[in-house]
């Protein structure tokens, strides 16, 4: 039994664990306590407190009660004055006579002290007193904090007491009933009621009114507090001398505080007029005051910016520009972009930035075309405040840009990925539209809407200069909105035909909606494409099917059109735009017979384009083709033509015995033919593959030629040898084509796009260009990674700016060099000097090496005026002037008519801002310069590539023949032309006046139409003969130098011999500089020619020129060639994947280019 006793009772469950981890321990039940914890103090006079004072809501009924009173008191007060009878008042109380108005100097002090107040008007003034005390002495006790005499010097204190006090007074002693209490003192206590009150009812709706608000209210309050306390106060006093009314008194106080002062009614004793001046000595401290905080809160809202209207922002439509740094030329580049579509004049730009608004911007704003649609707001997209100030839930979209004049571009990526993420968190349903800088940065940005990466499109726009010249402004006026009116006026012929060409742009429609495509419903791509160019001129390069989302470049003859299609062609405008107008029935109208399409003397399609604030008229001829349309003759010397084969028409259903073998892959001509001519070359191993190392998360995958096996870095080092090869330099290679050089301050990963482009698998192989990379700094390995898989990619260090570092790199056998800006060059203390260095370097190179292509990007396009620069170059000075007046204009490509910019030498980053901003009303355009570009690879897409005409392809004669030829035989779409001429620049104006006349009497000579077209399109490097201007050039040369001709002198004569004796002998001197350096590196001096250069030809794009367009020799073609991956047979396809487990091999053949 003892045992049983003494037995411990086994601990509930819930405590056993902690009884192992705490020791042994016994928890009752009854030992533990229930706490309850108060967030305030359970008192009574801490629940008072927090009712009265703490709680927002209640605090805030508290005070608009305490505000309706003091204004029931000020009424009361004016009830009681307009009641009050001093006459009656001065016989009842104190038997006094009539005051006399002729001694106004006699005061009845009784009619200041005592009043007529009725017992009505006093019950309620009493009960009004009561309450305000008693609510008084309840928030000073509440309030108390240790200090009472704190507490009752208050001025709110006092003065409740002066008006409360007397009142409950008179309920005990009824002879001072009549005692006056300046009650209108009470405006004082509503005032800060007032403005208690709102700041408590923002407290309680959670929304915060700005700082300008709340002083413009207390400015307002302040002065009619002063014009009532001086209006009851100066009639109160009055009734001892002049007796004013009320009326009288308010009067009398507007016209003194405005300053007018008209003197119609003055005070007439000494006491009101003590009080006026009280009043001005108050006014005159504290009304100034008052202004300048208001002048000092105005200044700062200026440089906030203030609020974008919540009204404006659910009536209006807006889009909101965040920037880190606002730039005159990058604001100017947006709003002119944004506004130049139509449906866009109605928005609002909201633009937040975080600095403070430049003197420049400020000005730019003030101007009236932009102050009422563009409101600046000085804040952070990081900040909630300031995106709810911009109203970015209510925006349309949000374009966010980096500074690419940061010189640390991955702190500037930084940035801006934390504002998309800003953007995206607070308003998850607006657009984003996204600037990034570098490629390995984009992933972090990949859910906005639209995203473009500066250094993705740079380099693979460089890329494709060096093969297809001048894409960089191809690209650039596709992306630019423009009417083609830029140097319609100008007298040269290159240049209006230059400036209308520029006005094409991509467009969209869908394809049931559409009168240039509609009736091509069921035929295939080219055949719609030909025959909507032959007969509206539009160029059809693109279409999308309903159900697929991927935007397909020439899909070729294979793809079926369909109603529901969406259609991606090149006009001048779009189609909703345009009105049709058939030739036929305006020959009908006219009473002109009707003649077929050949019959007219002019065989272009479309007559004429008028491009009138976004209208184009089109008159199109009879649509049918006549007969006999299928055969031309070949011009002959002797005028006496033959026939020859016709082209052949474009049907309507792909026929794959009538298309030229457009596969890469099979057809071994290329590879199998020439391998035994060039047996043991460097290129005769070469692969097809994916690149199996990507330097950034995000790149689209190519098929490339690639090595059968990684190059070991060391092999990667041009001027130095290693144990697999002992070269150092690039003569000793033995290149077979030009070099590419590429001179950039680092290894970026951006870099690696300019590679893909140059050895994707549609390049002929034996068009391969090496590539060689002149670095400042050397590459890292993990740059050294993703490359050493191509074929023929070298690096080098070094710098342009170095003779020697060029001489080594290969520079005398080089085709194109490409000079990338550099990112510590960037930013200079005057912005535009960025690219000095730049641009010195390359004028150097310019000047050593005249016969090479250099290719240069600048920071600030203004500045590639400065390229190639001759300081006495008339030609040049005419088209500054040109370029001014295009400016003048409004010109959004007022530097269009810069040769080097026309030539596609020189090219700004900037310029392809515009895309970011034209996604906004085309969603495809960034899409479609990426398939342009070769930066993604759809499946069944086409390539950019280009054709040269030769004098075999001159009996082909227009563009519009030779887009049937093109699309008839290979499948593939032109659209456009890059253009060179011989040109003549002069030096003075004697040499103008000399070789216009030597060139007109040449052109009245005449020939034969085949030797004029030769002669005037001659490019070749044999400058024995001079060339000579176009007539068009000379009689604008001629006109410019007539403006201030002068009779030519023999001194002057002399002096330009000597000045061309100077010139030759400057010319030798660089040539045995580089000669000099050149034997004492060791390298041979055979391959430099001083003296072959391209300095008197001109070159320019026309982007799909009108079908009546003259080929011209050497012509080179843009055309859009179908994807040759996409109409492989499956067996195919499959016995090559097959032959290719190993290597990632997708075929060894490529595909001669097509010669007409």
């Amino acid at each position: 039994m003892a045992d049983v006793d003494s037995e411990v009772p086994p601990l509930p469950p819930r405590y056993r664990f902690r009884d192992l981890v705490l020791g042994d321990q016994t928890f009752q039940n009854d030992d533990r306590v229930q706490v309850e914890f108060y967030v305030n103090e359970n008192t009574f006079k801490e629940r008072l407190k927090l009712f009265f004072i703490k709680n927002q809501r209640s605090s805030l009924r508290i005070r608009l009660f305490n505000f309706a009173l003091k204004i029931l008191t000020c009424v009361l007060y004016i009830v009681r004055v307009s009641l009050d009878d001093p006459k009656g008042s001065c016989v009842k109380y104190h038997n006094c006579s009539v005051l006399n108005t002729t001694e106004p100097q006699q005061i009845k002090w009784e009619l200041i002290f005592s009043v007529n107040r009725r017992e009505p008007v006093w019950a309620i003034q009493v009960t009004v007193a009561l309450i305000s005390f008693l609510e008084t002495m309840l928030i000073t006790y509440l309030s108390y904090k240790g200090n009472i005499w704190e507490q009752i010097f208050q001025i709110s204190f006092i003065l409740e007491m002066i008006n409360t006090v007397p009142f409950i007074i008179t309920i005990f002693w009824a002879p001072l009933r009549n005692i006056f209490v300046p009650v209108f003192l009470n405006c004082w206590l509503a005032k800060g009621a007032l403005e208690n009150m709102i700041n408590d009812f923002h407290r309680a709706i959670q929304r915060t009114h700005s700082a300008m608000f709340n002083q413009v209210f207390i400015l307002i309050c302040t002065l009619l507090c002063l014009v009532f306390t001086g209006a009851c106060g100066i009639q109160h006093l009055e009734r001892a001398g002049k007796n004013l009314s009320l009326f009288d008194s308010f009067y009398f106080c507007i016209v003194t505080f405005s300053t007018v002062g008209y003197g119609d009614v003055t005070p007439q004793i000494w006491p009101s007029q003590l009080l006026v001046v009280i009043l001005i000595c108050v006014a005159l401290v504290v009304l100034p005051l008052q202004f300048e905080e208001l002048a000092y809160l105005w200044m700062e809202s200026q440089k906030l910016g203030g609020n974008y209207s919540r009204h404006r922002a659910q009536t209006e439509k807006h889009v909101v520009l965040c920037v880190s740094s606002l730039k005159i030329d990058l604001l100017m580049d947006f709003l002119n972009e944004f506004y130049a579509h139509p449906r866009l004049q109605d928005y609002y730009v909201v633009i937040l930035c975080p600095t403070e608004i430049d003197i420049q911007v400020r000005r730019i704003l003030q101007i009236p075309l932009w102050s009422q649609r563009v409101i600046y707001l000085q804040g952070s997209a990081l900040k909630d405040q300031d995106l709810m100030r911009a109203k970015m839930d209510d925006a349309e979209a949000c374009f966010i840009l980096s500074s690419r004049n940061e010189v640390d571009r991955t702190a500037a990526d930084h940035q801006t990925i934390l504002r998309a993420w800003a953007a995206k968190d607070f308003a998850p349903n607006c657009p984003l539209y996204v600037q990034i800088l570098k490629p390995e940065n984009k992933f972090h940005v990949k859910f906005a809407d639209h995203v473009v990466c500066e250094e993705e499109f740079k380099y693979a726009m460089l890329a494709l200069n060096c093969v297809c010249p001048a894409t960089s402004t191809l690209v650039t006026l596709l992306v630019h909105t423009s009417r083609g009116q830029e140097g319609q006026m100008s007298p040269e012929q290159w240049q209006r035909t230059y400036g209308r060409c520029s006005g094409n742009e991509v467009y969209h429609i869908r394809l049931c909606d559409s009168k240039f495509f509609g009736e091509y419903d069921g035929k295939s791509f080219t055949y719609a494409s030909f025959h909507a160019h032959k007969k509206y001129g539009v160029c059809l390069i693109g279409v999308k099917r309903e159900e697929n989302k991927s935007i397909l470049l020439n899909p070729g003859p294979r793809h079926i059109m369909a109603a529901t299609d969406t259609c991606y062609y090149i006009n001048i405008t779009k189609e909703e735009n345009s009105a049709f107008i058939f030739k036929q029935e305006e020959k009908h109208n006219k009473g002109l017979p009707v003649t077929g399409l050949y019959d007219a003397p002019s065989r272009l399609p479309v007559h004429s384009i008028i491009a009138s604030m976004g209208t184009v008229a089109i008159d199109l001829q009879h649509p049918d083709p006549p007969e006999e349309s299928g055969k031309l003759t070949l011009p002959t010397e002797n005028g006496a033509g033959s026939r020859r084969p016709s082209i052949a028409p474009v049907l309507e259903i792909a026929d794959s015995s009538a298309i030229l073998p457009c596969d890469l892959l099979s057809d071994q001509s290329e590879d199998e033919n020439n391998q035994s001519d060039e047996e043991g070359s460097v290129g005769s191993d070469f692969v097809k593959g994916y690149p199996p190392n990507s330097p950034y998360i995000g790149s689209s995958p190519t098929l490339c030629h690639l090595l059968p096996q990684k190059a070991p870095f060391c092999c990667l080092r041009l001027d130095k040898g290693c144990t697999h090869n002992s070269f150092e330099d690039a003569k000793a290679y033995g290149f077979k084509n030009k070099l590419i050089i590429v001179s950039a301050e680092t290894a970026g990963n951006g870099l690696y796009n300019f590679i893909v482009p140059l050895r994707a698998y549609y390049r002929p192989r034996k068009e391969l260009n090496p590539i060689v990379l002149l670095l400042d700094y050397p590459p890292d390995n993990h740059f050294l990674e993703a490359i050493c898989c191509f074929p023929m990619v070298y690096f080098m260090a070094g710098t342009i700016d170095n003779l020697d570092n060029l001489l080594q790199c290969g520079i005398i056998y080089a085709d194109n060099l490409v000079v990338v800006d550099k990112e510590s060059t960037m930013s200079a203390e005057e912005d535009y000097m960025a690219d000095a260095k730049t641009i010195v370097n390359v004028q150097t190179m310019f000047r050593l090496f005249p016969s090479l292509s250099i290719i240069t990007e600048l920071t600030h396009p203004s500045n590639m005026r400065f390229m190639q620069f001759r300081a006495k170059d008339c030609y040049s000075l005419a088209l500054s002037k040109l370029e001014k007046i295009e400016r003048d204009k409004g010109s959004n490509l007022a530097f269009m008519f810069r040769l080097p910019f026309a030539a596609g030498r020189v090219f700004s980053i900037s310029m392809l801002d515009t895309l970011l901003y034209q996604s906004f009303v085309k969603d495809y355009m960034i899409a479609i310069a990426r398939l342009l570009l070769g930066l993604d690879t759809t499946p069944g897409s086409g390539y950019l590539c280009v054709m040269k005409i030769t004098e075999e392809d001159l009996w082909i004669r227009t563009y519009g023949r030779l887009f049937q030829k093109f699309c008839s035989s290979s499948a593939e779409i032109p659209i456009g032309i890059y253009r060179t001429e011989s040109h003549m620049f002069s030096t003075s104006e004697s040499q103008v006046s000399i070789n216009v006349d030597q060139g007109v009497e040449h052109r009245e000579r005449g020939g034969s139409w085949k030797e004029k077209t030769a002669h005037r399109n001659s490019t070749t490097s044999d400058q024995s003969e001079h060339p000579l201007l176009r007539k068009k050039s000379m009689q604008w040369a001629r006109r410019l130098s007539r403006k201030s001709a002068k009779p030519t002198s023999r001194a002057e004569r002399i002096s330009q011999q000597r000045l061309n004796l100077y010139q030759r002998s400057e010319r030798q001197e660089l040539s045995e500089l580089v000669k000099n350096r050149m034997k004492h590196l060791g390298l041979p001096t055979v391959g430099y020619d001083e003296m072959n250069d391209h300095q008197n030809t001109l070159s320019y794009v026309l982007i799909n020129p009108l079908p009546d367009t003259m080929l011209e020799l050497n012509d080179i073609v843009y055309i859009i060639r179908s994807d040759p991956l996409a109409h492989m047979p499956e067996d195919s396809q499959v016995g090559q994947a097959r032959s290719t487990k190993n290597q990632q091999d997708f075929g060894t053949q490529s595909k001669d280019e097509t010669h007409l």
